[in-house]
């Protein structure tokens, strides 16, 4: 008596020709049933795994097959190929190790393998193939697939609103590539353009999306259906949508056409924080200042309530959660929602600097830029002595080969190692200048707002004015005497440091005197803490 075992590692093989089982199981499946006539036994039992990966062992034909075998007068265990039971070998010798307690002989139809010292050496040999086969496919796999991505290309399916599509070059070859579906991209665009306004919660959108009509694309194993809420929050955290691909870690830019603006996506990047801060991303805000605001005697969370008169009118007041809770001894006392407006407005006052301020803090700090840029002159030269140095080689590399001195195989692994190493190379000096370049626009940025702040707030709508104190302070603390204390997010914790200022106007007096170049350990600090933000 014999089990046959039959498997596939992909959905897509086991479909390949538009039949239920592909063309591999059935192959599989006669090879088997040869393998038995030629052992004299007759198959009583199949388990075919359609669709799963020999990497993982708890399959669930393997597991159906296992069990039988335990429960039934079985003597050989056919399949195609040792690597259709285990692509390890810690899998295999647990597989074989369960079928021999059961007293059942592994055979493979291709193999040949069999309980003599002989065939068990080959079985280990054969194992051993298959786990090294796989694990250099899943490298060279993720090399390949990193190099796609590098070069712009999309590495899974195309994200709702684009379409996979093949098309043919002008040789008449395939070639996979991404369009945009005219059905479901106006829709995204539209999801995108309305949240940005932070107006509209997720689980708003969701339902405005669903009833506009926007399905997922029908597939040959599911319909087309209404979009979920969990996938409302993947599109607008993708940044495919803007042009860019994302693959291990990195982002690279897209040959795909972006269907949102780059602005548009980073505000909603910024509002779902904002929501994610509020601790409420799914309900409506009932105030802006909820989630930024905090009891300046305990540190406790503000939280909103409603107090009404005898007259019937009803009073919005900040209350300290500590207290409210009974969880911090706090004795704050609650405090109007209006007046924490009114002394939050009041603080960006403080905070505005003026345009001689504004002068001499970039000043200083731009100076330090050019000074830690300077100090990198030296390394910038050593690499492009490097460069200089490759460019020779790969011109004398080539002059050899033309002189029959270097064969065609070592030119051809030769160039490629020069070429990987030339693109370290100038990827190292484009950063150089680069994370410089977008640390002192970060820094303008920055003291832009700061020299308009209280302009810009008291101009703000609701929503916009949480995104300015989520951008300006990590929290606001309301004291006892109604007076907000804050702690700052980088890089306004320097920016605005009444110490840093100073050093700026001391700074400016020195250079226009002396024409020296001053600046203090907290400016280099700062410069270091955007060009690492920058990169980051």
């Amino acid at each position: 008596m014999a089990v046959s075992y039959l498997r596939v590692s992909t959905k897509e093989q086991a479909e390949k020709g538009g039949t239920d089982e592909g063309y591999s199981i059935p192959a599989q499946r006669e090879a088997n049933r040869r393998k038995a006539e030629q052992l004299g036994a007759t198959v009583i039992e199949e388990f075919v795994d359609a669709g799963e990966s020999a990497r993982k062992a708890d399959r669930p034909e393997l597991m159906r097959m296992i069990q039988y075998v335990t429960e039934h007068q079985i003597n050989y265990c056919i399949v195609h190929k040792v690597d259709r039971l285990a692509r390890n070998r810690a899998d295999d010798v647990t597989i074989h190790l369960a079928l021999r307690d059961a007293g059942v002989m592994l055979v493979s139809a291709s193999e040949n393998i069999d309980e003599t010292p002989s065939g068990m050496l080959l079985h280990g040999i054969m194992s051993s193939i298959a786990e090294f086969y796989s694990r250099n496919l899943a490298t060279e796999t993720i090399k390949g697939l990193s190099q796609k991505a590098a070069q712009g290309g999309t590495i899974n399916r195309a994200p709702m609103g684009y379409l996979n599509v093949g098309v043919r070059d002008d040789r008449g070859r395939e070639i996979r590539t991404v369009q945009v579906d005219p059905e479901r991209a106006e829709l995204v665009t539209w999801a995108f353009q309305v949240f940005a306004s932070g107006q509209w919660t997720t689980t708003q959108l969701h339902r405005e999306l669903v009833r506009r009509g926007l399905n997922t694309p029908p597939s040959p194993n599911r319909p087309s259906k209404p979009i979920g809420l969990s996938s409302v929050h993947r599109i607008l955290t993708n940044p495919y949508y803007k042009g860019d691909i994302r693959y291990k870690g990195a982002t690279y830019k897209g040959t795909h056409e972006a269907i949102v603006p780059r602005e548009v996506w980073y505000q909603v990047q910024s509002v779902l924080d904002a929501h994610k801060s509020a601790a409420d991303a799914t309900q409506i805000h009932d105030h802006y200042l909820k989630g930024t605001v905090y009891c300046g005697q305990c540190g406790s969370r503000l939280l909103i309530c409603h107090s009404r008169n005898r007259h019937g009118k009803v009073y919005p007041y900040f209350v300290c959660s500590g207290r409210h809770g009974d969880t911090s001894g706090c004795t704050r006392q609650a405090v109007l929602i209006e007046d924490v407006e009114r002394l939050i407005e009041g603080y960006y006052e403080t905070i505005q600097i003026d345009g001689q301020t504004r002068q001499n803090v970039a000043g200083m700090l731009h100076a330090t830029f050019d000074r830690l840029m300077a100090a990198d002159v030296k390394e910038l030269a050593g690499l492009a002595t490097d460069r200089d140095r490759l460019d020779n080689e790969r011109v004398k590399l080539l002059q050899a080969h033309y002189a029959d001195a270097v064969p065609l195989d070592l030119l051809k692994q030769e160039q490629a190692r020069i070429g990987a190493e030339l693109e370290t190379i100038n990827n190292r000096i484009v950063a150089h200048h680069d994370q410089y370049a977008e640390a002192r626009a970060n820094l303008e940025d920055s003291i832009g707002l700061l020299a308009h702040a209280a302009d810009i707030y008291r101009r703000c709508d609701d929503a916009n004015r949480r995104l300015c104190n989520q951008a300006f302070f990590t929290a606001i603390f309301i004291d006892d005497d109604g007076e907000p204390c804050v702690t700052y997010q980088r890089p306004y914790d320097t920016l605005c440091d009444p110490e840093v200022q100073a050093n700026a106007l001391n700074w400016a007096a020195e250079a226009k005197t002396k024409g020296e170049v001053q600046t203090g350990t907290r400016a280099v600090t700062l410069v270091e803490g955007l060009n690492l933000a920058t990169s980051g």
